[in-house]
């Protein structure tokens, strides 16, 4: 068995989504003086790589993660290659078709754009590919658990009505997980894929350690 981290590491220099706050690690207790280390985190819900529910865009009975089952954050995932498009295309259903017995299979379809190469950097902010409305509508009549992407967003970052957000997270069922990395390293094949949010009350998003279990 092999385990591959795809989870960006949490600090006060990462990229954040633009009008977010960077998360703050603060030493709160110090070997020294207490005998013991311990450190105060403080952060919004959709830091690093994260997990939106349906109730980050939606009010009253959506789901938040807290609710869901354990069984929501486990599944088969496939990486869906898209390294060749350029800043701004959309990512068609000609994607999904050239791999479709197995997308049919899958809980999660992770697109990979290598956007991960450009954490920290300014140009993690520019116009990454984005899913086109036949994919999100794919994902919602195969009954996928979610969708996950190596880029800061689902919408486009200009998108302030978030479009795609409400269509996929509508259905009360769906998760979209965001900021993933090494997505490069699963191969082509399915895999089990972990995506396991910090459990909190009502919790509209939560950061995630999402990993890729191999035989």
């Amino acid at each position: 068995m092999k385990v591959i981290d795809l989870t960006h590491t949490i600090s006060e220099v990462m990229p954040v989504y633009p009008g977010t706050e960077p998360p703050k690690l603060e030493t709160a207790n110090t070997y020294e003086k207490d005998g013991f280390r311990e450190t105060l985190l403080t952060m919004f819900s959709h830091t690093g790589t994260h997990m939106d529910s349906p109730s980050h865009v939606f009010p009253g009975d959506y789901m938040t993660l807290d609710a869901f089952p354990a069984e929501q954050f486990v599944g088969q995932a496939l990486v869906i290659d898209c390294m060749d498009l350029k800043e701004g295309d959309r990512i068609a259903m000609d994607r999904i078709m050239q791999v479709k017995e197995l997308a049919d299979q899958a809980d999660y379809l992770l697109f990979r754009m290598g956007w991960d190469t450009r954490w920290g950097q300014e140009t993690y902010y520019n116009d990454y590919p984005y899913i086109t409305d036949e994919v999100a509508q794919y994902m919602i009549d195969s009954k996928k658990k979610g969708v996950g992407l190596d880029v800061i967003g689902l919408d486009p970052i200009q998108d302030e009505l978030l479009i795609l957000h409400h269509k996929v997270l509508g259905t009360n069922r769906f998760v979209i997980i965001e900021n993933l990395c090494n997505l490069d390293k699963v191969g082509k094949d399915l895999f089990l894929f972990c995506a396991l949010p910090l459990k909190f009350a009502n919790s509209d998003g939560a950061p995630i350690r999402a990993i890729a279990i191999l035989d």
